[in-house]
């Protein structure tokens, strides 16, 4: 009989939690923040608090490496796999999309029965079955692409329907995390809020660039002759606004009682997207030295987490999966195999061997390797990090078996995640160069599912022709401009996957010139004309920019949507393109999307 207790309690102890025991988890991904911006990690000039909170009531990730740029961070995060494995390439044309077959940290919760939601920048694919929705997340607000050119009253996606919010972007996107704990404070929930701040255009709040504007900057950038001081105290403003809506979900939390059992997590998904301070290592965003990718990272679950416990065993993003699932007790979904480490034992300060590892950070088809002493960077120098955290000193003649080890290390890594995964897209028909000098991906823009009607096509993913062009060399948030003649189109490589009717419009603006102007959209077959017969032609926004917009950047102005009418699709693949065939005086439309919805 006692046998037969002890067994029955020693199943149920190794049981799963029940769905009610599980913790919620809230995820806070910062946009473009370096280590340096923040006053844990030693930056005098700035304020934050409530991040800093974080660590000092949990665990601290003292050397988090991420990736040089934004969508492979989040592909990293959201799959615990490197991100050219995932089909993850670049930021904007489609290649920031992650392959169909990855099976996401959001799909591991939401098969164990949480509500799931994510609230901000999305950048991993737009269009169903890429968007956050076909992800595991139940419901998405935010922007799906990368770069954003709106800050203020911006127009942003919810569900799959653009809608035009009032206020600071990450006060909104705040606002709509705050709202679906409150939905769902019942019940176990992942709460996703990826910022889209210190990412530029320069866009503050004018009460925190109130605080900053005149403020001197004494902690200077590596490299103090890059520095843009203006720039530096815009991030640090949008920083400290960041800091306060986080704060905004802790009290939230603490309000609810849900705090002791909810996992929290910070960090960001690269290094400074400016020359500003980063303790003294070399390098910012889009490189692969130190700066370039460490992150902070910190991690609160009170009374079953140390507070103020830091781990000095390098990690990075790809640990982020298995951590954060073995410790809510949620089963993965998928079975690829994963490049990450569940970090929990170092969590917990347990007792395990854990031997050392490599790091491996790729962009631009350059690749640096991280060990816990050393770092080999892309160039093939390495350095003590240990004795030399700013890599201002190779060492590989000094070393050169350690050196001869990360090197080759490094090419077989190279030559089985990187190459491989260039010869696969690379295969795939219909890569080529757009009139910007974008490659645009070649896999397929999916159209008319049943389950997402609404298949948003906007100019970043398209091709222009002739003499259309893009608004700026930026894709992400760019539009289409100087349509002017007949031979000018724009094309977008679609696969229909419903045969119906689509009801079709275009978000445009134009001069009263355009007036008279016939459209024709055409795929395959199938064609559909429209004549414009309203101007509307509004000017550049001006209540955007804090500081001057970068060239790269487009000045955003308001598109109003034309109903083009309804088109009947025949389900395959093809380009989907809009051109005009009467042009009456000068000019056509400037064209920020083209969305197809599939009536019933």
């Amino acid at each position: 009989m006692i046998r037969s207790l002890i067994a029955v309690c020693l199943f149920l102890i190794t049981l799963p939690c029940s769905a009610t025991d599980r913790p919620n988890v809230v995820i806070f991904l910062a946009d473009d923040a370096g280590w340096g911006d923040y006053s844990r990690n030693g930056n005098t000039q700035v304020r934050t608090p409530q991040i800093d909170s974080i660590a000092r009531d949990g665990v601290t990730l003292d050397r988090f490496f991420v990736c040089p740029v934004c969508s492979p961070t989040r592909a990293e995060f959201l799959t615990g796999r490197y991100h050219p494995r995932g089909g993850v390439r670049g930021v904007s044309t489609g290649q920031e999309r992650l392959n169909l077959d990855e099976r996401t940290i959001a799909d591991a919760f939401k098969a164990a029965g949480y509500a799931t939601g994510a609230f901000g920048k999305w950048h991993n694919g737009t269009q169903w079955p890429y968007h956050p929705m076909a992800r595991g997340f139940d419901e998405y607000f935010g922007h799906s692409s990368g770069h954003w050119g709106e800050y203020f009253d911006a127009p942003l996606e919810h569900n799959g329907r653009m809608i035009r919010s009032k206020g600071y972007i990450v006060d909104v996107c705040t606002d709509r995390a705050l709202d679906f704990i409150n939905r769902n404070q019942s019940r176990p929930f992942l709460c996703y809020v990826p910022f889209t701040t210190p990412h530029s255009p320069w866009s503050a709040p004018p009460a925190d660039w109130q605080r900053f504007k005149d403020k001197p900057i004494t902690q200077r950038a590596t490299v103090p002759e890059q520095e843009q001081l203006d720039e530096t105290r815009c991030a640090l403003a949008m920083i400290e606004n960041q800091d306060a809506n986080v704060g905004r979900v802790l009290a939230k939390l603490d309000e609810l009682k849900l705090s002791q059992n909810t996992i929290v997590i910070y960090f960001s998904d690269n290094g400074p997207n400016t020359a500003r301070w980063t303790g003294g290592m070399k390098g910012k965003k889009a490189t692969t030295d130190e700066g370039g990718v460490r992150s902070p990272c910190f991690i609160r679950w009170p009374g079953q987490l140390p507070g103020g416990h830091t781990v000095k065993q390098i990690t990075g993003a790809i640990d982020l999966l298995p951590t954060l699932t073995s410790l809510a007790g949620v089963p993965r979904v998928g079975d690829k195999p994963l490049d990450g480490r569940d970090l929990s034992p170092l969590l917990r300060q347990q007792s395990i061997d854990w031997p050392d590892r490599m790091l491996f950070s790729t962009w631009a088809n350059k690749v640096s390797v991280r060990t816990q002493q050393h770092r080999l960077d892309d160039q093939g120098h390495m350095f003590d990090m240990v004795s030399d955290p700013g890599q201002t000193k190779s060492i590989e003649a000094q070393q050169p078996e350690v050196a001869a080890r990360l090197s080759a290390a490094a090419k077989s890594w190279r030559e089985e995640v990187l190459t491989s995964a260039n010869q696969t897209t690379a295969s795939k028909p219909g890569a080529k160069k757009n009139a910007g000098g974008n490659s645009v991906d070649p896999r397929p823009i999916h159209v008319g599912f049943k389950e997402f009607p609404i298949t948003m096509l906007p100019a970043r993913d398209g091709e222009p022709n002739g003499t259309v062009k893009r608004s700026s060399s930026a894709p992400n948030c760019s539009y289409f401009v100087n349509w002017t003649s007949r031979d000018d189109s724009m094309d977008w490589n679609v696969d229909v996957q419903t045969t119906g009717r689509y009801e079709v419009v275009i978000d445009h603006t134009c001069p009263e010139d355009a007036i008279g102007a016939v459209l024709e959209l055409s795929h395959r077959d199938a064609r559909l004309t429209g004549k414009i017969s309203a101007a509307w032609n509004p000017p550049l926004n001006t209540n955007q920019d804090t500081l001057p917009r970068p060239p790269a950047e487009s000045q955003m102005k308001e598109f109003r949507p034309l109903r083009l009418g309804e088109i009947h699709l025949q389900a395959g693949p093809g380009p989907l393109t809009l051109r005009a065939i009467e042009i009456p005086n000068r000019s056509v439309m400037d064209v920020r999307r083209v969305t197809l919805t599939l009536l019933p």
